[in-house]
């Protein structure tokens, strides 16, 4: 999986992708992020990217040529380094409030790809004009605002890394995250067996395999229930319970 970022302040996410989980499966070549700064492609002599929009109102608006002419260096690198059909047609994830709400089954989908670009905004949005051209999809992180798209594409690219083979060292660890089969995780333990007079639960050192998963499985859907009963009613639709 190789990602690609479009974004005015690469340095917000290089710290936190070349770290930990991801960090290692980019120096194992199993991921790899290439950064390209829109401000790159500014034809003014003070790399100004944004101007102010047309009919009026606060804040200024990223420029469509300079976001266009990242895309296309991002295009060609991919066809430079794996060839014309790869770079043919490429997914193109804009990070926008506006967009549908990021989850489970969008990061699994998306780690199918070869190659991801990634379109971070800043200011008052992008010319539409521009979106409307080369974005494939648009994805929200939550309902809030934030200053830009960077930590919104980190999250993103976190969140996709882990589902592309090879990224976790246990095989077993994606399967069992939250939300991949619809149900909050299960509480984890580990030493020491008592901690402030509070005992590891008996089941997981009985050594009972069969046992033990049906323990997390009760204790997933009872955490489901309690803190996210959306989920829960999800939960039992697929079941046909409800």
């Amino acid at each position: 999986m190789n990602f690609y970022t479009l974004s005015l302040f690469p340095d917000m996410i290089d710290g936190c992708f070349n770290t930990s989980i991801t960090g290692r499966a980019a120096e194992k070549g199993i991921i790899s992020l290439t950064n390209i700064n829109i401000r790159d492609f500014s034809n003014d002599k003070h790399l100004k990217v944004d101007d102010y929009p047309y009919g009026g109102g606060a804040g200024l608006v990223m420029r469509g040529d300079c976001v266009y002419g990242a895309y296309r260096h991002a295009k060609e690198l991919i066809s430079q380094r794996q060839g014309d059909i790869a770079a043919g047609w490429t997914r193109v994830v804009y990070m926008t409030p506006r967009g549908e709400a990021f989850n489970h089954k969008k990061a699994v989908e998306l780690a199918k790809e070869e190659n991801l670009i990634i379109l971070c905004g800043h200011y008052e949005g992008i010319d539409e004009r521009v979106l409307e051209e080369i974005v494939t999809d648009n994805i929200s992180i939550g309902d809030y605002v934030i200053t830009g798209g960077e930590i919104a594409a980190v999250v993103v690219m976190d969140a996709v890394s882990r589902m592309v083979p090879e990224v976790l060292g246990n095989s077993d660890s994606a399967g069992g995250d939250s939300f991949a089969d619809g149900l909050l995780e299960y509480p984890q333990y580990t030493r020491p067996e008592v901690f402030h007079g509070k005992k590891v639960p008996g089941v997981l050192l009985s050594g009972h395999h069969a046992n033990v998963d049906k323990w997390r499985l009760e204790k997933s859907v009872e955490l489901t229930k309690k803190v996210r009963p959306d989920l829960y009613e999800r939960y039992l639709e697929a079941r046909g319970d409800s």
